[in-house]
């Protein structure tokens, strides 16, 4: 079982879109997918279509009150399932600080998972806390959605330098540009920089289209409703790339 978790630092860079979709390509080529919402905005279980069943959910589930397994919910998509999200998951430093082995709390919950799926994708939150400690202790690897900006890179920069404070896995953190708009020159340098500098980068981009804004409107991932699209293409790029270099390599970060 491989945990892929989708980062930064800011918010408003693609983390929920890259998450939906790539949970979509790994369901569709037969990996049992779980997508585990961390956001309190649930913005994952809502282009999804699903719903927390429990009153604070998010809550219980941190507090250990309910099982983990007992949150999974069906999508719409065969083996594709989800563990949403609701309003309470903002309470989750408050309550992760308050158990035993406050940084590996969540290890401790998808590790009750093993066996149970192939792949966990986790879409988080932005900003840096106990609850992101947690998802760089559980995730073997942690993919961090970039705009092709100085203020995104630096973010990444932020983020480098806290993994390695902290002594964490600075080999689990890889990135991708997202919302890329190639008739800006200043997205094409900062691209051309970073894919020449190190194999940090992804080769693959993703590109700032409306069919991608669209996912809301639809409610489902693009390659549902938009198979065709540049932007469907470039996911299942991407989703090829990290396969080869994350997925199937998950042996060397157990």
């Amino acid at each position: 079982m491989t945990t892929i978790a989708f980062y930064n630092l800011k918010g408003g860079v693609g983390k929920t879109t890259s998450a939906i979709n790539l949970a979509y390509l790994a369901a569709k080529e037969g990996f049992k997918t779980l997508l585990w919402d961390l956001d309190p905005q649930g913005s994952s279980s809502f282009y999804l279509g699903v719903n927390t069943s429990v009153k604070n959910e998010s809550k219980k589930v941190l507090k250990s009150d309910i099982d983990l397994i007992s949150t999974v919910q069906n999508s719409n998509y065969p083996k594709l399932w989800v563990i949403p999200s609701d309003i309470s998951a903002r309470q989750a430093d408050v309550l992760l600080s308050e158990g035993k082995q406050s940084k590996k709390r969540l290890s401790h919950l998808i590790n009750s998972l093993k066996g149970e799926y192939d792949l966990i994708i986790i879409d988080s939150p932005p900003g840096i806390s106990l609850l992101h400690d947690n998802i760089f202790n559980a995730a073997n690897w942690v993919l961090m959605p970039n705009i092709p900006t100085t203020l995104s890179i630096r973010s990444y920069e932020t983020v480098s330098k806290y993994f390695e404070e902290q002594e964490f896995d600075q080999e689990k953190l890889k990135c991708f540009f997202n919302m890329v708009d190639k008739r800006k020159n200043l997205h094409q340098e900062t691209i051309n920089y970073f894919n020449n500098q190190n194999e940090l980068f992804f080769k693959s981009y993703i590109p700032y289209l409306s069919d991608v804004e669209k996912m809301g409107v639809n409610e489902s991932p693009l390659e549902v409703f938009a198979k065709g699209s540049f932007a469907a293409k470039c996911y299942r790029e991407l989703w090829e790339e990290i396969k080869e270099k994350c997925f199937l390599s998950k042996s060397k970060n157990k």
